[in-house]
């Protein structure tokens, strides 16, 4: 892999080096300068692409995003599948059920505790 990378390094920097003495000739600077010049050029390519990519990452304004989220709403209340008449009924019932036994589970624990702290303490209310 490290030889690879070796490779494709060397590979940019001889056509940097050919873009340089190309550059060089047509201008008539040195190679030193051109590659300067490219540098430069290639530092201005970079900012231009951050700020491009800043300017993609800002955030969608407060309408769109609100537009979008009652979007994203809908589509989830269409994949809904909703349960019928009678499952909704066996579902209510059972969930009332549990709950009935539960409070006379918790009454009953309740009450218990409370005539251990009579007994214990003896405390009459």
């Amino acid at each position: 892999m490290a030889k690879k990378q070796r490779n494709r390094r060397s590979a940019r920097q001889a056509r940097q080096q050919q873009r340089a003495e190309r550059i060089a000739a047509e201008s008539g600077t040195s190679v030193e300068e051109a590659k300067e010049l490219q540098a430069k050029q290639a530092k201005v390519a970079a900012a231009e692409k951050s700020k491009e990519k800043e300017k993609k990452s800002d955030k969608p304004g407060i309408i769109t995003r609100i537009r979008n989220y009652f979007s994203d709403v809908a589509t989830e209340m269409r994949r809904v599948v909703w349960p019928s008449r009678d499952e909704l009924r066996n579902y209510s019932l059972s969930v009332i059920c549990m709950l009935v036994v539960f409070g006379v589970a918790v009454w009953l624990v309740d009450t218990g505790i409370a005539a251990a702290l009579v007994s214990f303490a003896g405390l009459r209310g």
